[in-house]
């Protein structure tokens, strides 16, 4: 039997959800546990390694591992060559199912848009960066030089 207070949803007239919650909020939260709740790295031990490491902003500054993440706030993750910029919407200390997670933040459009562009260009740059040929063209050049009876 599912109870009310269970459903991913909060309903206002009992048809439509009308928008989709955390099911477990809390009222405060460590900095490395939220990044881990909402799946932005495996384990506590990587979240803590990344802001100690500085891969990790909290309303632009350096912060540290046991910072109260407060609902509103501007938060900085760096993750290979991407740098994610998110709102904080919800607070929560336990990981859940990937959906769930997301409710947890959202993302600014100029982080989206910058991520997209950054994408685009290292598509361009690893189309063009190779002065070396690849596997066919090292197979075409081996047959023409063959033709010419150079080997």
């Amino acid at each position: 039997m599912i109870d009310e207070d269970d459903e991913p949803f909060d309903t206002d007239d009992g048809d439509k959800p009308a928008a989709a919650r955390h099911p477990k909020p809390v009222d405060s939260v460590r900095l490395d546990k939220w990044l881990w709740a909402a799946r932005f790295y495996k384990t506590r031990s990587i979240a803590k390694e990344a802001i100690d490491a500085g891969h990790v902003r909290y309303e632009g500054q350096r912060t540290k591992v046991a910072k109260e993440v407060a609902i509103g706030a501007e938060i900085s993750v760096r993750k290979g060559q991407d740098e994610l910029q998110v709102t904080v919407r919800e607070r929560s200390d336990q990981r859940l199912a990937a959906p769930f997670a997301r409710l947890l933040y959202a993302e600014t459009e100029a982080s989206k848009t910058r991520r997209a562009r950054e994408a685009e260009l290292r598509a361009a740059a690893d189309d063009m960066s190779s002065d070396r040929p690849n596997k066919l063209q090292r197979r075409l050049i081996h047959k023409f030089k063959r033709s010419l009876g150079r080997g």
